[in-house]
């Protein structure tokens, strides 16, 4: 959700002020995240002290993932040195800004996977920047809340544990939508460089952990889980 109306932000930085007045923006305008603030507040394990590493960190991650989705031009990224710039799923090959792009950005680079196509209940590769937002914009209209549980070392190295978690109260791909929370833990090691830019991210967690939660809610199609009215999953039609 966007808003023409300029604030700060209680999490993330480099969204507005004089260093950000010439910004693209994908949606025209900075993203509002008061909503998800909202979700995040309330649902929280970790209440970290003000000024603390582990504050340091989640805000970091926050304002990381606010640039990747929302910023148009990698010129206008601050947390991230955009030509050292990689990241990689899993110890999968890690991707540079531009291969990102190519894949589609955002969820679809987020939720790579080597299952053949058959299989998958999420296709990224058919999947393009808009309809993979769009989906998720859908299915959790409250937004998709992230909190750091534990930081095992501080910068240049910043290793750390997180949680991911949203309400599915919006279908998703055919199923129909639940209510229920659905989450996933993973770990993440942010590298930065001497000037504090991260130049090397590393995610390691359970794709399924996420997508098996969405798919407990009814499904349109007899046959499994529509993709794009052609895909199916049949390894995943009874989850839940």
């Amino acid at each position: 959700m966007a808003s023409g109306e300029v604030k700060e932000d209680k999490y993330r930085t480099h969204m507005y002020g004089e260093a950000e007045k010439n910004t693209k923006w994908v949606y025209g305008v900075p993203p509002n995240y008061d909503v998800v603030n909202k979700l995040f507040e309330e649902g929280r394990t970790k209440i970290w002290p003000t000024g603390s590493l582990e504050e340091k960190v989640q805000n970091l991650v926050k304002t990381w993932e606010m640039e990747m989705f929302h910023k148009k031009s990698t010129e206008d990224y601050k947390t991230v040195d955009p030509n050292k710039y990689t990241v990689s799923i899993n110890g999968r090959k890690a991707l540079s800004l531009k291969q990102v792009a190519m894949l589609g950005g955002g969820y679809n680079s987020l939720l790579q996977t080597s299952l053949p196509d058959s299989l998958r209940c999420y296709n990224p590769a058919e999947e393009t920047a808009d309809s993979s937002h769009r989906a998720f914009t859908t299915t959790f209209p409250r937004g998709f809340a992230v909190e750091i549980l534990h930081v095992y070392s501080g910068p240049p190295v910043i290793v750390y544990k997180f949680r991911h978690w949203a309400y599915m109260e919006g279908p998703f791909k055919g199923h129909a939508p639940t209510g229920e929370m659905v989450q996933f833990i993973g770990m993440s090691i942010f590298e930065l460089d001497e000037q504090e830019k991260i130049v090397k991210v590393q995610f390691f967690y359970d794709r399924g952990e996420l997508l098996g939660g969405l798919l407990k809610g009814s499904s349109s199609s007899d046959s499994g889980i529509s993709e794009d009215g052609a895909s199916t999953c049949p390894l995943m039609k009874k989850t839940g």
